[in-house]
């Protein structure tokens, strides 16, 4: 029984229990934006992972539809399929946050004995990673990667398109020569 008690007092001092956890999203994922990220609109989104520095896919789309820094994040005209639809896409973070024991138990004792604490910076840990949301209406304002959309697989390989081409590419003027 001690055995059992002291292996299970050593697991919970040697681990760190998460408090927030970032997706992880191999290629890319459909989800309502909202519930990906409280402060987005409540429409159906294009999700992926964004390795890139800031502000990348910002300029990839300024280049790419040439819209000299004027409406870029919001309402793009594109053109999928001889129909025009709106672009609005969203960099966010997300965060992985954790709590480390050892750091709290070892200050924790150093703070009973009169000491200051020495390892306050390593109680927790937080590690972000960044994720572009796209969102796509037609004319009529429709949410075009809604299940019920008429033409949304259509839309969703346009959109597979471009995250694979913004991947890959990193002079935009290249994109704006592909279009």
């Amino acid at each position: 029984m001690k055995l059992l008690l002291l292996l299970f007092s050593l697991l919970l001092f040697t681990s760190c229990i998460p408090l927030k956890v970032a997706p992880k999203i191999k290629e890319d994922k459909l989800i309502v934006a909202k519930k990906f990220k409280s402060t987005l609109p409540k429409k159906h989104s294009y999700v992926f992972e964004d390795p890139k520095d800031a502000n990348e896919f910002y300029n990839y789309i300024n280049t790419k539809y040439e819209l000299n820094h004027e409406n870029v994040q919001n309402n793009v005209p594109v053109l999928i399929n001889g129909y025009q639809y709106f672009l609005t896409f969203h960099e966010v973070e997300r965060v992985t946050k954790t709590v480390n024991l050892i750091p709290l138990v070892v200050d924790a004792s150093l703070d009973s004995k009169g000491y200051s604490p020495i390892l306050e910076d390593v109680h927790s840990t937080r590690t972000g990673n960044w994720y572009i949301v796209l969102t796509v209406s037609d004319s009529k304002l429709n949410d075009c990667l809604d299940p019920n959309y008429g033409d949304r697989e259509v839309i969703i390989e346009y959109l597979k398109k471009e995250r694979l081409e913004y991947l890959a590419t990193t002079n935009y003027f290249d994109a704006l020569f592909r279009k």
